[in-house]
């Protein structure tokens, strides 16, 4: 049985509805790209009007390195300017789209969504927005100016001409901030799979360990500032975070524990 069936099996059991045919279900993702990719395009489209802003947004982390670096930076394109519009209206159309995109992908796989279900989904996105943002925040400020001052200053340390490229530099812009701001994600998605019954606090106290070290090893590849100060002081929120996610779990394996008792055993 090929994935895309069982996740299609997924989605009927999730309706609690009679089973769909195959191609009913195939219509609905259908719906689902559309809307995303509607969402994504008037997104992109916004952001290429503010292509100007953006360009200055861009320029800031440099500026912070040395203050004529920008104008350091070159483009081997004749649409080089353009391309690089494109560019940065492509990545901050996903930023500034995720609430949306991830509402359809929500609604997509879990049809029968209870209206108590949906109360706690629209807070869901938007606790998972701002974690994604903060995280998004603190790379801009303080990881990618250090990480490019690092880079700078050893090229100059080794005697080495570098040629930056806009091209280039925002690409390494945009992976390492949203690399970040997804990173910032794994409290919620820590909850949510608490929430589904995927993971208990035994589990995860079990593991504290192990998921220290696995947030630490990819804090250092999404974001690699040579500072150790630097990024211990960025590691250190998402771990507090993940603690604190923890010890929620634990809160909310008791009430379950509370709710099977008081149905085995009423008064």
């Amino acid at each position: 049985m090929s994935l895309l069936s069982k996740f299609f099996q997924f989605r009927e059991q999730a309706d609690g509805e009679m089973v769909k045919p195959f191609l009913d279900h195939m219509e609905d993702l259908r719906w689902m790209l559309l809307k995303m990719l509607l969402s994504l395009t008037v997104a992109m489209s916004s952001a290429f009007y503010f292509r100007s802003e953006l360009m200055a947004i861009l320029q800031a982390p440099l500026s912070k390195v040395d203050p004529e670096l920008p104008g350091q930076l070159v483009t081997n394109d004749i649409a080089g300017s353009f391309s690089l519009s494109m560019t940065l209206a492509f990545y901050a159309g996903i930023v500034f789209s995720l609430p949306l995109l991830t509402y359809y992908l929500a609604g997509f796989v879990l049809p029968a969504l209870t209206r108590k279900e949906k109360k706690m989904l629209f807070p869901g996105i938007l606790a998972g927005f701002v974690l994604f943002m903060a995280g998004v925040v603190a790379c801009y400020e303080w990881i990618l100016p250090e990480t490019l001052r690092f880079f700078f200053e050893d090229a100059k340390k080794m005697q080495v001409k570098t040629l930056w490229t806009w091209g280039k530099y925002a690409s390494f812009c945009s992976w390492l901030t949203i690399g970040f701001g997804l990173l910032s994600e794994l409290p919620l998605v820590v909850l949510a799979l608490a929430i589904m019954g995927v993971v208990n606090f035994e589990l995860l106290s079990r593991t504290r360990p192990y998921a220290y070290t696995a947030i630490l090893i990819l804090a250092a590849i999404v974001a690699p500032t040579p500072d150790p100060v630097t990024f211990v002081t960025l590691s250190f929120p998402i771990l507090a975070l993940y603690e604190v996610c923890i010890w929620i779990v634990w809160v909310l394996d008791r009430r379950r524990r509370r709710k099977v008792a008081v149905s085995e055993y009423p008064e």
